[in-house]
């Protein structure tokens, strides 16, 4: 008899099927059980500073609630003094201004000086996040990183800013709906696991040396 690799007809397709199935569900599982227990974790130490990433704003240049819940932990912090600025990152979306400008707004009207604010006003996804702020972190000197975002966001947040050489320390806004809810908290973890899995060069981005 043939091995299985080589039978032939729906049958043998059928069980590679079920197989390929198993090994993509677990994957998926398994990464989205490391998305969500990393994410409801406190790792903000001292760091240069805080870089906050942005999300959706409201008509009328209303933050979300999503976007409201980073800025608020991310002042949070600054006022506990592990950082002595803050970057705020994220262009413009369906609605005027950008995510960065709402964000810088809303943290000077809860205490933070105008000046300890930087925008970066380009980026449309996380990895962009990443990116276009590596070079104005560069620029400061910084070294090292605070991430603000969604518990969902961090670990792959974390990947990018890891890949452009920085060290990264990330710290959650538990308060969020996307968190608080649960069916929301699912649907955001998986779809962050399958965005990893579909870029593993991401998932498993090392501390820099």
């Amino acid at each position: 008899m043939p091995p299985l690799a080589l039978r032939k007809g729906p049958g043998a397709f059928r069980k590679w099927l079920f197989v390929g199935l198993g090994v993509a569900t677990f994957g998926l599982s398994g990464t989205a059980f490391v998305v969500h227990h990393f994410g409801q974790r406190e790792r903000a130490v001292p760091a240069d500073i805080l870089v906050v990433l942005g999300a959706r704003v409201l008509p009328g240049g209303e933050p979300s609630s999503a976007l409201r819940a980073r800025i608020e932990k991310a002042v949070e912090l600054y006022h506990q003094g592990l950082a002595p600025r803050l970057l705020f990152s994220g262009g413009v979306g369906l609605h005027p201004p950008s995510e960065a400008r709402v964000m810088r707004d809303l943290a000077v009207r809860l205490g933070v000086p105008p000046e300890a604010c930087l925008l970066e006003e380009q980026s449309h996804s996380t990895e962009q996040n990443a990116r276009f702020s590596s070079d104005l972190l560069r620029s400061l000197g910084a070294r090292r990183v605070v991430v603000v975002s969604d518990p969902y966001h961090l670990l792959r947040a974390r990947q990018y800013f890891r890949l452009h050489g920085f060290e990264v320390a990330t710290s959650p806004a538990l308060l969020t709906e996307r968190n608080m809810y649960l069916m929301d908290r699912l649907y955001w973890t998986v779809r962050e696991a399958a965005a990893l899995l579909l870029h593993p060069h991401v998932l498993f981005a090392r501390r820099p040396v």
